[in-house]
């Protein structure tokens, strides 16, 4: 018998369909983004293009939401050491996965400082780069170019 979930209980979200896979994805990104610092990592962020929804498994729709990738490079230490400093940082994304500014596609770049900080102190920083990346998304029209413009002639 399952029990009913409260009101004030939020549901569990998933990371699944936000994140970046395609090392192409990642080039994009580089190629169309300035890289921006924070305290404790580095982060990219740029415009989705038409190109990315199609080139996506027929199965997903046209127009993936925002996605979001991490990278963690041998320089970070050994392979436990980077995989607990991206286990950190998905979890952080995970419960902040609405803040991902649309139409956009994001990457982070952790500093091997994330592995020894409080996780409130890593997710309050993750929270500061996804306000700021959503509100220059907007700035930008980040959101307005990700879908095809019509234009009117009279």
């Amino acid at each position: 018998m399952s029990t009913p979930i409260k009101p004030d209980e939020q549901q569990a979200q998933s990371l699944a369909g936000a994140r970046l896979r395609k090392h192409a994805d990642y080039q994009r990104v580089y190629a169309a983004a300035r890289k921006r610092q924070s305290a404790s990592m580095s982060w990219f962020l740029a415009p989705q293009s038409i190109a990315s929804g199609l080139e996506q498994d027929p199965a997903q729709p046209l127009s993936p939401g925002p996605r979001v990738g991490l990278t963690a490079g041998k320089v970070l230490g050994k392979s436990h050491e980077r995989n607990r400093i991206k286990r950190r940082m998905r979890e952080a994304l995970r419960r902040h996965v609405d803040l991902l500014p649309p139409g956009s596609d994001l990457i982070l770049h952790p500093r091997r400082v994330v592995l020894t900080m409080e996780f409130a102190k890593l997710e309050a920083e993750i929270v500061r780069i996804l306000t700021q990346a959503k509100a220059e998304a907007t700035r930008s029209g980040v959101s307005a170019s990700s879908q095809p413009a019509t234009v009117k002639i009279a």
